[in-house]
């Protein structure tokens, strides 16, 4: 009797407890089903209400994928197209091909449908302007997890982090601290030149060769030399690395928010987490170098090894004595930034400049004169650079023409104003640049043209207005690049030293491609001939 009475409390048990397990699981499977209602599409139709009630336009919402798949299938479709050669500089159609499409299809009142999320597309000038002033109400949140493979430094924190680091990172890149540079940028360009002009026939003094690559290696020169105070060749495995990490996101940029894109491209994501862990190991490897002949005589190893991690690890040192300083994982993240922006931006805008310069040999021209009644054939200093008003106007044109980042973006974490225009929370607003500095209402009807004159008279005059609002290579306001003066002062450096020694063109087979990989850069190189100047 007792046995068939604890079989049955025991019945009853079980029964209880099954009954609770599946309560508890039917809340569990209600709660995550509403979240994913929510999230793919309550919350994008109300977005979506938001933005269409303000005059906004854009395709209908498609559940889940948005409008991703034709994003992508576009991106595959204009790599195949060549780019007219009336309009070699009309480049959004390549770049930037479906905000180009959407803009041109819906106005500039649009908007994009990034899987559930809403991409405002801001065309208006005067609200970019507002909204990067207003950094800490636009956040620049890491859009996509797979960009943190490249670096996730100063340049993607917020709030009061960003401010941190922001504070440690400026000594590093202050105006004294540059100069103290040049000579490091000087003898990185002569090297390079030195190279070519072995190159050189002795028939004719001229040769042929593709520039990318060579400048490529100059800005991994200088960074390596300016920012960590070692050679090229002890830093060519880590940009090796990430060259190929820059292409393997880009890859798989777009396909990540397809799902169980971690399933199908398991073989791209492990090689990228492999090579960020190399990466990290071997950054780490000259930070501690660097932290070890820092501690040996820190006043010394400044002035000795007066570079961007010296400084940046000085001025570290003195926030942790009160606890407000960085680890060491994040002085590692804030290299990596200092490899890909530090090379990136500067060898791209060598590179446009190099076929810019070829393409108008009257500018190549104008600017040599400059060069050579400033310099004659000595070298380059800072002052003498900071009085280059034509080479000045010339690089501003190439970065207006080919900015080395086509777009950036920010994140609404709350209902937002700007402007006249009101941002519903969860949105997030997309920047144009490449359109914004292509755009005729801007620029005038020569936009899509080289012609440096426009900034004759500095950037708020070289277009219709106050269009120095809509012009920003570097970004805007608080959160603008950190790194553009010592960009600016390479690039000058470089090609004032290039063209004292040649005078160039280019070669017939150089193929107009400029594809995005990361930053902006040539698919297939820039093949030019260089001549001998006779001195």
């Amino acid at each position: 009797m007792y046995k068939n009475m604890e079989t049955q409390a025991a019945r009853e048990m079980f029964q209880a407890t099954t009954l609770v397990a599946s309560l508890v699981t039917a809340i569990i499977v209600v709660r995550w089903g509403w979240k994913m209602v929510k999230w793919l599409w309550l919350n994008p139709k109300r977005m979506e209400r938001v933005l269409r009630d303000q005059g906004l336009q854009a395709n209908p919402y498609r559940l889940w994928i948005g409008d991703l798949w034709k994003m992508i299938k576009m991106q595959e479709q204009v790599k195949s197209l060549a780019i007219p050669s009336d309009h070699p500089h009309d480049l959004a159609p390549r770049v930037c091909s479906f905000h180009h499409h959407i803009v041109k299809e819906y106005g500039k009142k649009s908007f994009i449908w990034f899987g559930p999320t809403p991409k405002v597309i801001l065309m208006n000038p005067e609200q970019v302007k507002e909204l990067l002033n207003r950094n800490y109400d636009f956040t620049k949140r890491q859009f996509n997890p797979i960009l943190k493979y490249i670096g996730s430094g100063v340049g993607s924190y917020d709030g009061d982090k960003w401010t941190k680091h922001r504070k440690i990172i400026n000594p590093a890149f202050h105006l004294d601290k540059l100069k103290n540079m040049m000579p490091t940028f000087s003898q990185s360009c002569s090297d390079m030149i030195r190279e070519w002009e072995t190159m050189l026939s002795p028939l004719d003094g001229t040769c042929e060769i593709d520039v990318w690559p060579w400048v490529k290696n100059l800005t991994k020169d200088v960074i390596s030399r300016a920012a960590f105070g070692s050679s090229y060749e002890e830093g060519r495995k880590i940009f090796d690395l990430l060259t190929e990490q820059a292409e393997l996101i880009m890859n798989n940029l777009l396909r990540y928010y397809i799902p169980f894109w971690r399933y199908t491209h398991a073989k791209d994501k492990r090689r990228m987490e492999e090579i960020d862990k190399t990466v990290e190991d071997l950054l780490k490897g000259i930070i501690k170098k660097k932290e070890k002949d820092m501690k040996v005589g820190r006043d010394k190893a400044i002035i000795k090894n007066n570079d961007l991690l010296g400084i940046l690890l000085e001025s570290n040192h003195k926030e942790n004595d009160q606890s407000l300083g960085m680890s060491l994982q994040e002085v590692i993240y804030e290299c990596k930034v200092f490899y890909v922006a530090g090379q990136e931006t500067t060898s791209v805008l060598l590179v446009w400049t190099m076929m810019l310069l070829s393409k108008y040999p009257d500018w190549q021209t104008r600017a040599r004169q400059e060069v050579l009644q400033v310099f004659s054939n000595q070298k380059p200093d800072y002052e003498g650079l900071s009085r280059l008003k034509i080479v000045t106007m010339i690089l501003y044109e190439v970065l207006r023409l080919y900015p080395p980042a086509a777009w950036i973006e920010r994140s609404v974490e709350k209902d937002m104003k700007l402007g006249n225009l009101s941002v519903p929370g969860g949105a997030e607003i997309f920047i144009p640049i490449l359109m914004l500095h292509h755009d005729q209402e801007i620029w005038g009807s020569d936009a899509k043209e080289f012609k440096p004159e426009r900034f004759s008279e500095g950037i708020s005059k070289a277009g219709k207005g106050n269009s120095s609002v809509a012009y920003f290579p570097f970004g805007w306001g608080p959160r603008i690049c950190i790194g553009q003066n010592f960009a600016l002062l390479e690039a000058k450096m470089a090609v004032s030293l290039i063209l004292q020694r040649f005078w160039f063109e280019l070669s017939p087979s150089y193929s107009h491609s400029p594809s995005l990989v990361i930053t902006l850069k040539p698919e297939h190189g820039v093949h030019v001939i260089l001549h001998k100047l006779i001195q």
